[in-house]
C-alpha cells in the first residue's frame, strides 16, 4: 500500500465509531489468531524453561544450580522489561504493524540461538534477547488488539487473547513429555530441541502477521488520514464479505483530531501522573501483584514438583497440562462477564478470590497435607481465577490512557509490574526452594496472596468503568485535546 500524505490540519473523523459498530466476523478471528500468538509463544517459552529447570542442572546439559536457573529466568524478565520500554516507544512513534513484525523477528532469532547455548553466559544472553522480543510484543500487540476490536466485546477478546498464553504452556508441557523422556532422547539433545518449537510456531505466524493492517486509529492521530480512511474501508468491506451483508448502521458520533507526528516522554508522563494519576496507581497495583504471583510460582513450578514431591523431571509436563487448562479456561469462560457485569466488580472478584485461595494453599503446603496431584489441583483452581485477573491487568492499562501513549503505557506498567513484582521473584524462590524448607517457600506464597488482596481493594476504590465504551470516551486522545 502506498503511503498517504501526512497532514497536521485539524480534521473530523468517524473512524473509531465505524470500527466499533462492526459485527463480529471471521476477520476479527484472524486478528485474534495473528496477534494472539504472542502469548502462545511466551507461554511456550516459560513452560519449556520451567520444565527444563531440573534438566539444566544435570552434568550432561548445562550443569546449572537451582539459583542459576532462577537467575536466567530473571534475565529473561529483564530483557522483557527493557524490550517493552524500547519497542513500546517505537510502537507509538512508528506504528503497530511495523513493530509487531520486528519484535517477532527478534524472538525467532534469539530462540534459535538459545538452542545452541553452551554455558551459563550464552544461555542467559540468548534468554535475555528472547525476553526483549516478547516484551516488545506486549506493547505492540495489546495496542493493536484494543484499537481493532469493537468496544462491546473488547474485554472478552483481550482476556481470551492474553489467556492464550496457556495454549503455549500446554503445547510446551506436552512436548517436554517426549523431548525430555530419557527413554526416547538424551537430555543433552532433548533440551535443545525444546527451543525449536517456538521458532517453528513463530515462522508460521509471521506469514499471517504480514497481512494484518495497521491500526486506523494510530494512522489518524499521526496525520495519515487518507491511509486511515483506506484501511478502515478495507476492513469494512472485508467484514461485509465475510458476514454477507451489504450495509452497516450509521456510525454514532465523530471526533475532532489535530494530528501530531510524535508526542514526547514529558507530555506522556505529565498526562499519566497528572490527569490520570489514579489510573496510574491502579495500573501499578494490578500489574505488580499479578506479576509477582505468576513469576514467583510458575517459573519455579517444576522445581517444587521435583524437589518436594519427587516427580521425575521427564514427567513434569503431565502436571503442567491440567494447570494450563485451568489458566486458559478462566479468561475464556468468565471473560465475557467483564463486558456484561463490568470491569470493576469482576477485576476485584477475581483478584480477591485468587489471593484467598493462594493463602489457603500456602498453609496446606506448609503442613504437608498436599501431594503432587492435590498440589496441582489446588494451583489449577487458583489460577482459573488468577489468569483472568492477570489478563484484566493488561486490559486495564491498555484502555484507560490516551491513544497516543497507549503502547508506552502498556510498556511502562509491564516494566514496572515485572520489575517491582516479578523480576527477582524466580531467583528468590529458587533460593528458597534450594533450602528444602516448606515454611520459607510458603512465606513467598503468602506475600503473593497479600499483594493480590491489596490489588482487589484498589480496584474497588478507584477502578474504571470501561466496559462497552469506545477508547476515545474512556480517555480522550491527546491530539483531540489539542484541537
Amino acid at each position: 500500500m502506498a503511503q498517504a500524505a501526512t497532514t497536521t490540519e485539524a480534521v473530523e473523523t468517524s473512524i473509531p465509531a465505524r470500527l466499533d459498530r462492526l459485527p463480529w466476523s471471521g476477520w476479527h478471528w484472524l486478528i485474534i489468531a495473528g496477534l494472539g500468538i504472542t502469548w502462545i509463544l511466551d507461554g511456550l517459552e516459560v513452560t519449556i524453561v520451567g520444565a527444563l529447570a531440573s534438566v539444566l542442572t544435570e552434568k550432561n546439559t548445562l550443569a546449572l544450580t537451582s539459583s542459576q536457573v532462577g537467575f536466567v529466568a530473571t534475565l529473561y524478565l529483564l530483557g522483557a522489561i527493557l524490550g517493552a520500554l524500547f519497542f513500546g516507544y517505537l510502537t507509538d512513534r512508528m506504528g503497530r504493524k511495523k513493530l509487531f513484525l520486528v519484535t517477532l523477528g527478534l524472538y525467532l532469532v534469539a530462540t534459535i540461538a538459545t538452542a545452541f547455548s553452551w554455558n551459563l553466559l550464552t544461555f542467559g544472553l540468548f534468554r535475555f534477547l528472547t525476553g526483549a522480543g516478547i516484551g516488545g510484543e506486549y506493547a505492540a500487540i495489546n495496542s493493536a488488539i484494543d484499537e481493532l476490536i469493537p468496544a462491546r466485546v473488547r474485554g472478552w477478546a483481550d482476556l481470551a487473547i492474553n489467556g492464550s498464553w496457556w495454549i503455549g504452556t500446554a503445547v510446551g508441557a506436552a512436548a517436554t513429555l517426549v523431548l525430555l523422556n530419557p527413554n526416547l532422547l538424551s537430555h543433552s539433545i532433548g533440551w535443545r530441541l525444546c527451543f525449536g518449537l517456538g521458532a517453528i510456531l513463530g515462522l508460521a505466524i509471521l506469514l499471517i502477521r504480514r497481512i494484518l493492517p495497521e491500526s486506523p486509529r494510530w494512522l489518524m492521530t499521526h496525520g495519515k488520514l487518507d491511509e486511515a480512511e483506506q484501511v478502515a474501508g478495507e476492513i469494512e468491506e472485508n467484514v461485509k464479505r465475510r458476514n454477507n451483508v451489504s450495509e452497516f448502521p450509521e456510525p454514532e458520533g465523530s471526533i475532532n483530531i489535530h494530528p501530531r507526528a510524535s508526542i514526547g516522554f514529558g507530555e506522556i508522563a505529565r498526562e499519566m501522573w497528572g490527569n490520570y494519576r489514579k489510573r496510574a496507581v491502579l495500573g501499578m497495583a494490578l500489574m505488580v501483584s499479578q506479576a509477582f504471583m505468576y513469576n514467583a510460582i510458575f517459573f519455579t513450578y517444576a522445581l517444587v514438583l521435583t524437589k518436594f514431591y519427587k516427580v521425575p523431571s521427564g514427567s513434569v509436563g503431565l502436571y503442567l497440562l491440567p494447570f494450563a487448562a485451568g489458566n486458559f479456561l478462566g479468561p475464556l469462560t468468565i471473560g465475557r462477564l467483564f463486558d456484561v457485569i463490568g470491569r470493576r466488580p469482576m477485576i476485584a472478584i477475581t483478584y480477591g478470590i485468587s489471593g484467598l485461595l493462594l493463602a489457603g494453599t500456602a498453609y496446606l503446603f506448609t503442613t504437608g497435607v498436599l501431594d503432587a496431584t492435590t498440589q496441582t489441583i489446588a494451583w489449577t483452581v487458583i489460577f482459573f481465577f488468577a489468569s483472568a485477573s492477570a489478563s484484566s491487568a493488561y486490559l486495564t492499562v491498555s484502555e484507560v490512557f490516551p491513544m497516543e501513549s497507549r503502547a508506552m503505557a502498556i510498556a511502562f506498567f509491564y516494566a514496572l509490574g515485572t520489575g517491582a513484582g516479578g523480576l527477582f521473584a524466580p531467583w528468590l524462590f529458587g533460593i528458597l526452594i534450594g533450602t528444602s524448607n516448606k515454611g520459607l517457600v510458603s512465606l513467598g506464597y503468602y506475600a503473593g496472596a497479600i499483594l493480590m488482596l491489596l490489588a482487589a481493594g484498589c480496584e474497588v476504590a478507584i477502578g474504571v468503568k470501561a466496559e462497552r465504551k469506545s477508547l476515545e470516551s474512556i480517555a480522550q486522545p491527546l491530539s483531540a485535546a489539542a484541537g
